[in-house]
């Protein structure tokens, strides 16, 4: 089978810049894939998916890509939520800052903090960071409020407003060097982060709940009326466990989703689970996870990248949660990706330190040709669950030499022969991916 038609429906994460910001990106890598592998590709324009209550939370666009022998037509929704991040990111400073130490230091102090560290050094360390910041900021703050105070002791102002003033001093101080160095920090935009995931994982975030039922029932209504071959659920970054929330809910909605008509697939990328998961009163959040582990009539497939220091690597979102569903385990197929593979090295060593952009080089183009790479997954002509089987074969597909390519194909058309008389539970194991 080549896909001629496919649905991809894509979670962002907490990412405040959202659709056009992201669009513009998106644009700009689809160009660049298509230079890659020499192929025709066009995008349109975005536009809201429907009116009434779903109006402005979701945008859709259409992509055109066409190779030798093959041409794919993907419609791709992207759901929204950065009207609720920018919310977030508005409440004043001292609101954030206060908010936010409570969380990390309870975090501390109840253990959940040490799971981070076991699971994942360097995640720990990421979401530490804005609090080494601000403990920086405040030793400076205090320094400045004490040179103030010791020259107006000085010139023998009275005690009590020497103190009054080293005070004013202290917290303009800092509060300048939070809100004019943010750009660089990104402090108060971390600990808004937290405090979103916190407030998320104890169910004390009812107006994401809300959207996510709306969006868990567009992907219902996608998979009863689409034409599509294959349907793609993509979350990235904190999009990794609201994807699997809609999905989860949407198989509450209908537990037939996956059994007809378009196989669905959920793809995390750069997922960052246990930040929801490891807290104790994410039972709910645990449970969806098992029910997304057991369940044969849909994939999940899971990328992660050690380079990447804002997901967890190496990680298993089913054990490392502490769910054992024994041998009716079906999900997920875990992939390491190693962006050195795909990214020419003297690029790969202008961004290896930018933590942002290692982050998001998981939806960006390849500069190379790999079998992990998000734009062939997106609009190219193989099933993403073929891909998996078979990542040499999906790479000879593009190779000049026809011969090649027609052997590929044939290789891949056994397969999913294979594949129609196998058990429907039947799903591909866990694959490293390799240049």
């Amino acid at each position: 089978m080549r896909v001629q038609h496919r649905h991809v429906i894509y979670v962002q994460g907490y990412d405040p810049r959202g659709l056009a910001q992201y669009y513009r990106m998106f644009r700009t890598e689809l160009r660049k894939f298509g230079r890659l592998y020499d192929l025709t590709t066009a995008v349109g324009r975005p536009k809201d998916n429907s009116a009434g209550e779903f109006a402005h939370e979701s945008s859709s666009w259409t992509i055109e890509a066409s190779g030798d022998g093959w041409q794919t037509r993907t419609d791709y929704d992207f759901l929204r939520w950065e009207d609720l991040i920018q919310r977030d990111l508005a409440a004043p400073i001292w609101r954030t800052l206060v908010h936010g130490m409570l969380i990390y230091w309870g975090l501390v102090f109840s253990g959940t903090m040490g799971r981070f560290w076991r699971a994942h050094w360097r995640f720990a360390t990421f979401i530490s960071w804005p609090h080494f910041v601000l403990l920086n900021e405040a030793i400076w703050s205090a320094a400045a409020a004490w040179l103030v105070a010791w020259g107006l002791q000085a010139l023998g102002v009275h005690g009590f407003f020497v103190g009054c003033a080293a005070t004013a001093v202290f917290v303009a101080v800092l509060g300048s060097l939070v809100k004019y160095t943010e750009e660089r920090t990104y402090l108060l935009y971390l600990m808004a982060d937290t405090i979103f995931t916190w407030q998320f994982s104890h169910g004390n975030r009812p107006e994401w709940d809300a959207r996510i039922d709306r969006f868990a029932q567009h992907l219902v209504n996608v998979a009863q009326n689409s034409d599509a071959q294959e349907i793609i659920l993509v979350g990235h970054s904190s999009g990794s466990f609201l994807g699997s929330e809609i999905l989860a809910r949407a198989l509450e909605l209908d537990p037939d989703l996956g059994r007809r008509g378009s196989r669905v697939v959920l793809l995390t990328l750069g997922g960052n689970m246990p930040i929801v998961g490891f807290h104790r009163g994410a039972r709910a959040f645990r449970n969806n996870l098992r029910r997304l582990a057991t369940e044969p009539s849909i994939d999940w497939i899971d990328c992660q990248s050690r380079k990447d220091v804002m997901n967890f690597y190496p990680f298993d979102p089913i054990a490392g949660h502490g769910i054992d569903v024994g041998s009716e385990r079906r999900n997920p197929t875990i992939i390491p990706v190693r962006f050195r593979e795909i990214i020419k090295a003297e690029h790969y060593n202008q961004f290896r330190w930018k933590f942002f952009r290692v982050h998001f080089q998981f939806v960006m183009a390849n500069e190379r040709p790999h079998p992990y790479d998000f734009f062939m997954i997106v609009c190219g002509p193989v099933p993403l669950r073929d891909r998996l089987a078979r990542p040499a074969a999906t790479l000879d597909i593009f190779n000049k030499d026809a011969a090649i390519r027609e052997n590929a194909w044939k290789t891949l058309h056994l397969d999913q022969i294979g594949a129609v008389s196998a058990p429907s539970d039947q799903v591909p194991s866990a694959v490293r991916l390799s240049g």
